[in-house]
């Protein structure tokens, strides 16, 4: 597979926002947005004048898919945040949480030197919890009753994954790396 992880550009905006509100993409997430296309270009116009974000397109042999990005990025504990959503329903399933997640780990302790990269995941969503266990995160706490989503209060688990861990988890991974602009 050809895998890219591309800067969101202007001309994405409402492709990414199309995907945002998707139910199937906002249930496990904290918020259920309605986001104009103003309010898209607000957004934009805010995380590329932030240097504590990262906003990167998923690319599959030459098909957006998602978006992935890097937030709370802190250059002098080295460590942050990530979070990532597959737009494209026609690619789940198809291994590109594998590829997306060893891509990122790769990326954040390898071209960025970082020491830790941290989660937050609603505790429903078990699939992607177990995803970021099998690739070497941690289940660092739960935030019991931490978003209120849909007038129900959520549980979120937190995890974390070290430099040194990743170190041992690539040896049993070989996978296409990214590119990441």
């Amino acid at each position: 597979m050809d895998v890219k992880f591309r800067n969101i550009k202007l001309e994405d905006l409402e492709k990414v926002r199309t995907w945002r509100m998707k139910e199937e993409v906002s249930k496990y997430m904290y918020t259920d947005p309605d986001i104009s296309a103003d309010d898209q270009i607000s957004w934009y116009k805010r995380v590329c004048n932030d240097d504590t974000k990262k906003y990167w397109l998923i690319n599959i042999d030459g098909v957006d898919v998602g978006v992935v990005n890097l937030y709370d990025i802190d250059y002098t504990n080295k460590r942050a945040s990530w979070a990532y959503y597959i737009g494209d329903e026609n690619i789940r399933g198809k291994g590109i949480g594998k590829i997306m997640e060893l891509n990122v780990l790769n990326y954040v302790f390898e071209a960025m030197g970082f020491n830790k990269l941290c989660c937050e995941v609603l505790k429903e969503n078990s699939f992607v919890v177990g995803l970021h266990e099998k690739y070497g995160s941690k289940i660092e706490g739960i935030r019991r009753q931490h978003a209120l989503k849909r007038g129900t209060y959520m549980d979120v688990v937190e995890m974390g994954i070290l430099q040194s861990e990743w170190i041992e988890v690539k040896k049993n991974y070989n996978f296409d790396k990214g590119l990441f602009e």
